[in-house]
């Protein structure tokens, strides 16, 4: 990571990524929990239901390369800490002001929050942990992803249960909220768990280390060639059509399995959701070890393949097969994002930090897809909203078959060692 000792590897940074992983989950991910709540607190359509993840997720598109730049200017523990305080100020300001306007602000401003987030510990992983082992990293943050995105649920059920208030510290944090509007309460949970992480980015100590030319963010004429780069593009969709697809199936569970099943949103709707998140951590385990016995473009295709087939059982299937099957689609799509993501980074020579931002702003996709779903789902029915993901999942299936990464991943280093 330094000049003079490039093959270094700085741990201690690797693991406040991955607790800054955990955090980004556990705080984006709820949204999928509460939508049903959140739709009926404040008597929303489905189109402007869906407006609530488009709020949060389109800051990434406004955000993530803006961030590149201050990444370049400021250094990184100064963006942790600004980040991790907007995100304090913000879940301090809804809880005080709940309402559907000020959640949509609110939820922008921790979007742009974790955009900026984003943009800093990706290139932090790569050269903390080293190029080579990007790939298998990056599968272990969202492995961290999952757990948080787990764990997350459990929190909600225990605040909006009836009986929470018999409890302590439930009690407590109900206090801050109407009474009506329980859920509320998780966002003071978020604004200590930011102040906590605040402090940990206070006291880390961080490497003075040059970046190397690859890693940095460059001005503006790197993003312009980047974005003339036809692999760029593609990338950026990639991840646009990942980040669409994971939020499109995440936010809309609880409401299908209500709607088309006559199930309870908040206990087995968040249920189905936490173990979404929890098979998607699973299938982190399991990718960990095939990106070792395998190419990561086969992995992908076949990831992409069975996750169409799980889709349309979870769409077409009875109540049972639905409850199996949502959250089999998060064991399915658990490798993507890391592969696209490391494939993109290690398919050009240069200015990864600037790419990063760029990839990042993909996140928006977050926006877009949930977005239409419920926009389809007004006008001929959340089932078919849900189906329009099939369109992002074969976008996916291509990368597959024509990325053609400068760097691979490690299996190539396991099969010379067969050979000898």
């Amino acid at each position: 990571m330094t000049d003079q000792n490039p093959v270094k590897r700085y741990y201690h940074i690797v693991l406040l990524v991955m607790v800054i992983f955990f955090a980004i989950s556990f705080i984006t991910n709820i949204l999928n929990s509460i939508i049903v709540d959140v739709k009926e607190s404040f008597d929303l359509s489905l189109g402007l239901t869906g407006f609530l993840p488009f709020a949060f997720f389109i800051a990434y598109g406004v955000m993530s390369i803006p961030a590149g730049f201050l990444s370049e200017r400021y250094s990184d523990k100064l963006l942790l800490s600004g980040s991790f305080l907007t995100i304090i100020v913000a879940c301090l300001v809804f809880s005080i002001f709940p309402g559907y306007l000020v959640f949509s602000i609110t939820l922008f401003f921790l979007g742009c929050s974790m955009a900026v987030l984003q943009v800093i510990i990706n290139p932090m992983l790569r050269a903390a942990g080293g190029e080579e082992h990007f790939a298998f990293n990056s599968v272990l943050a969202q492995l961290v992803f999952g757990l948080a995105s787990f764990a997350s649920p459990y929190l909600y059920m225990y605040l909006v249960n009836d009986q929470a208030s018999q409890n302590g510290l439930a009690e407590f944090l109900l206090e801050w909220v109407p009474a009506e509007l329980p859920w509320v309460s998780l966002y003071v949970v978020f604004s200590g768990l930011a102040l906590i992480l605040l402090l940990i980015v206070q006291v880390t100590r961080y490497p003075t280390y040059t970046k190397k030319s690859e890693e940095r963010s460059g001005d503006s004429k790197s993003y312009l060639s980047l974005l003339k780069n036809k692999w760029t593009l593609l990338y950026f969709l990639g991840i646009f059509c990942y980040v669409g697809t994971e939020q499109g199936i995440g936010n809309w569970i609880s409401q299908f399995l209500q709607q088309y099943h006559g199930l309870d949103a908040q206990t087995v709707g968040a249920n189905t959701v936490s173990y979404f998140w929890a098979m998607l951590t699973v299938g982190c385990l399991l990718g960990l070890l095939l990106l070792k016995l395998m190419d990561s473009r086969n992995l992908l295709i076949g990831a992409s393949v069975i996750t169409i087939g799980c889709l349309f059982v979870a769409l077409f299937g009875s109540a049972d097969i639905a409850l199996i099957a949502f959250p089999m689609l998060g064991f399915f799509i658990s490798v993507m994002w890391s592969i696209i993501f490391s494939l993109g980074l290690n398919s050009v020579n240069s200015h990864h930090g600037s790419l990063s931002g760029i990839l990042c702003t993909g996140i928006a996709g977050g926006a877009i897809m949930p977005l239409i779903v419920g926009l389809v789902g007004d006008m001929m029915g959340l089932k078919a909203g849900l189906l329009f993901l099939v369109l992002p999942l074969l976008f996916i299936l291509s990368i597959g078959f024509w990325a053609k990464p400068l760097i691979g991943n490690s299996t190539i280093q396991l099969k010379k060692k067969r050979s000898q």
